[in-house]
């Protein structure tokens, strides 16, 4: 956990530096980390990428990065960014050049000579999955990950292979220059700091603990909304789709957190042995269980206002025939002991009416109802864990309406951390930063855990490829996916809570 006398003098390299998540994501978070004085004392960024350019050209790239992502940081000190910027250096690498790797080797050494910094070195993968194990390779050849003079680490982004072949095939080719203690693979979810707190809400409160399981849990919802399409993403993601995107990458990590056994230790090692645990115990989907236990959907040209939003498949990018999910809602059970028959549900889509991450427990309702036939709605018992936006938690219950007799109605009682003034809520990618700086991998996936989701997703999409039959639904945008997807409940009269903003 964080500490800043565990913070060593070091160095961060960001391959790709001049992309898109670099400068949108990673850049930011770096310099908020500084304003939070919360960086090292000897601490220097190198950027590397195809583009010819000198320190002063970089700087201000940078600083233009800043000013576009990170404006209120900026605005609020202005004196700070200057200096922030004597930081950044900058190295052009062309990824799949061996000898570029040699040049940077040098220009390494240089600047830790130069600038007195200790080469504890983070290597960050802001480039295509493809160039993971190039680059991984270059590093090993040039001696780039021998720790020697000072540990090495890898950042790698998703996704973590394709499959899971290929996420055993990339693991094993990562593993050939690093062990495992030396990749931190992001998953920004788990940066969050509502899925942090869903531990604390479990293990630290006594009246929670003893109902999360199967005596009281009736069913667990997670959803992750987004309101917008694929965008220029389209080449992307119709070779990926939500299930890839979106489930086994993060949802089934957020799943794992909600369902794990309090670890002995709060530590790294403990946590993620409880939560690869939870993974291990998802019960497998058979190929002829999946058009009863997940749909898939694509939404489709709508009209909404004034704007006609184009259909996934006149999307830039987009094979005009292809069947690539923009929705998928999944029923799945945990087999252990705690949530035996326990059913979870798990939906994300794009287009869909709200962008909202959450987690909502259903709680099973009292044995006798007395108020049945008092009750204005429907008895609902929830606690909904909101992670984005407005992240904090509530809870549905039933309270008396004031005046005489006995009608029932819901009401909610909800904290937002937006109400604790006084503190800041990191942003995922300053808390996973700075947790890699001081060595804390806890909010990191792990190999095992990274194929295990991949064990679990896998059957599902070689049904989708091996079974033309397995329909896929089309919605319309702005609305909440097909309504088959309501179909994965066992009562007719259950449907997906639609949460709003």
């Amino acid at each position: 956990m964080f500490s800043k006398k565990n913070l060593e003098d070091q160095i961060l390299i960001i391959f790709g530096s001049n992309g898109d998540l670099s400068r949108r994501k990673l850049l930011p978070a770096i310099f908020q980390l500084y304003l939070d004085n919360l960086l090292p004392k000897n601490f220097i960024v190198i950027g590397t990428g195809s583009k010819e350019k000198d320190e002063n050209a970089n700087r201000a790239d940078v600083r233009s990065a800043l000013l576009e992502f990170a404006p209120a940081g900026v605005n609020n000190a202005p004196d700070r960014l200057e200096s922030f910027l004597n930081l950044v250096f900058y190295k052009k690498v062309q990824n799949q050049i061996e000898q570029d790797f040699k040049g940077l080797k040098d220009y390494i050494q240089k600047k830790a000579d130069e600038l007195g910094v200790k080469q504890n070195i983070i290597y960050y993968f802001s480039i295509p999955p493809f160039l993971y194990e190039v680059v991984a390779a270059n590093l090993v050849r040039y001696g780039l990950n021998e720790e020697e003079n000072g540990w090495k680490r890898i950042i790698v982004e998703k996704p973590f292979g394709y499959s899971y072949a290929t996420a055993i095939d990339l693991d094993k080719k990562l593993h050939e220059g690093f062990h495992e203690d030396q990749i931190y693979r992001i998953d920004h979810y788990l940066g969050k700091e509502t899925v942090q707190n869903i531990m604390v809400t479990r293990f630290y409160n006594g009246f929670f603990e003893p109902i999360w399981n199967r005596k009281y849990i009736d069913r667990v919802e997670i959803t992750a909304s987004e309101k917008i399409g694929v965008g220029d993403r389209g080449g992307y993601y119709d070779g990926s789709g939500a299930l890839r995107d979106m489930i086994q990458n993060h949802l089934l990590q957020v799943l794992a957190v909600v369902a794990m056994e309090p670890p002995v230790i709060f530590d790294s090692e403990s946590i993620r042995n409880e939560t690869v645990k939870v993974l291990q115990a998802l019960r497998p989907i058979k190929d002829v269980d999946v058009p009863n236990q997940v749909v898939r959907g694509q939404y489709i040209a709508t009209q909404v206002g004034d704007k006609m939003n184009p259909g996934y498949r006149q999307e830039q990018g987009v094979n005009p025939n292809s069947k690539t999910e923009t929705f998928v809602a999944i029923k799945t059970f945990i087999d252990n002991w705690r949530w035996g028959d326990v059913p979870f549900y798990i939906r994300t889509g794009k287009h869909l009416p709200a962008r909202v991450t959450e987690v909502v427990i259903h709680l099973k309702h009292a044995p006798h109802q007395l108020f049945k036939q008092l009750c204005l709605t429907h008895p609902n018992n929830m606690i909904i864990l909101r992670i984005h936006p407005d992240a904090g938690i509530a809870i549905d219950f039933g309270m008396k309406i004031p005046g005489a007799g006995y009608k029932v109605h819901n009401v909610n009682m909800a904290f937002k951390y937006a109400d604790l003034a006084e503190n800041k809520i990191p942003e995922a990618y300053e808390r996973l930063l700075l947790d890699c700086m001081v060595g804390d991998s806890t909010l990191y996936a792990r190999a095992d855990a990274v194929k295990t989701s991949w064990k679990f997703v896998d059957p599902i999409i070689q049904a989708w490829q091996d079974n033309p039959e397995i329909p896929l639904y089309f919605y319309e945008c702005n609305t909440w996916g097909p309504k088959e997807s309501n179909n994965l409940f066992d009562d007719k009269y259950t449907k997906w809570r639609e949460p709003e903003e």
